[in-house]
Formats: structure tokens, C-alpha cells, sequence
């Protein structure tokens, strides 16, 4: 088979409706529109949020203001837990790409804060985006240190 070859399947093309092309062809005069009205009408359907008389969807609701305002340019972290990082061995550095191979993170490419929750017992060698004061003071009390990566 060669590229010159290939059609597409039976059936697969259609061959649009041609409207307004006379009364023989089916679609003639009117084109599908029926008589008169606004759907007859070019440019027919009117405004996006006209809604008949009612007051528009848009308009009914709440303005966005204060507590509904979301900034856009917030960061958002995979949160771990220390009660989650118990399952490492003493002596391990905790990197977001071993985090990552544990499916640890929700979304790989956000950064990692490690907060205090639960406790830890073993040495780490955490190298994270950002550590809570707790978790800081918690790792360092059980032999491990803390790296921030930027």
C-alpha cells in the first residue's frame, strides 16, 4: 500500500448540506430557517446572556469581592507530613524526586513543604522547597538536617 493509495471508509465523509440553492435541492427558500422570526433573521440567537426578560444569570450573582478574590499568583504545595516520612530508612535525604517515585506528591511539578504533623524518629537528610518551624525543630531533634532548595 502506498500513500496515494489510502482512502478514508466507507461512509466516513459526508458531503455537506448546500442550502438556498433552489426548491429542487430540498433546502431551497427559506434554507432551513422556516418563515420569518428571529431565527430567520441573520445574525440570528441575539446576545450571549440575553435570557427572554429575566434578569441575566450573570447579574444575579454575588459580585466577587474580599474572601472570593483568589490571587492569581498563589503557590501551590504538595503538603507531607513528618508521620509520612517515618517510612524512610535512618540516614536517607528526602528529595522532591524520591517523593516522586514514592507517589508521595500530588502534582510533581508544585514545590514540597514538610509540616509538623505526627512525629519522627529517624535521621533525615530532608532537601525540600519549605519546612515549617515544627517540622524543622522535630528533624533536627531526631539527628537529621534540613536543606531548603530554591
Amino acid at each position: 500500500m502506498k500513500l496515494h493509495e489510502l482512502i478514508p471508509n466507507e461512509g466516513a465523509k459526508k458531503a455537506r448540506k448546500r442550502v438556498g440553492r433552489g426548491i429542487a435541492a430540498g433546502q431551497g427558500k427559506t434554507a432551513g430557517h422556516g418563515t420569518k422570526g428571529q431565527g430567520a433573521r441573520s445574525g440570528e440567537g441575539g446576545h450571549l446572556y440575553r435570557q427572554g426578560g429575566n434578569l441575566p444569570f450573570y447579574r444575579r450573582l454575588p459580585f466577587m469581592r474580599g474572601e472570593g478574590f483568589t490571587p492569581p499568583n498563589q503557590v501551590e504545595y504538595n503538603e507531607i507530613n513528618l508521620s509520612q516520612l517515618e517510612r524512610f530508612n535512618a540516614g536517607t535525604e528526602v528529595t522532591p524526586e524520591l517523593l516522586a517515585s514514592e507517589n508521595m506528591l500530588k502534582k510533581n511539578s508544585n514545590p514540597i513543604v514538610i509540616l509538623g504533623n505526627g512525629e519522627i524518629n529517624v535521621p533525615l537528610k530532608v532537601r525540600v522547597h519549605r519546612v515549617s518551624k515544627g517540622a524543622r525543630a522535630k528533624i533536627e531533634a531526631a539527628g537529621g538536617s534540613v536543606e531548603i532548595i530554591s
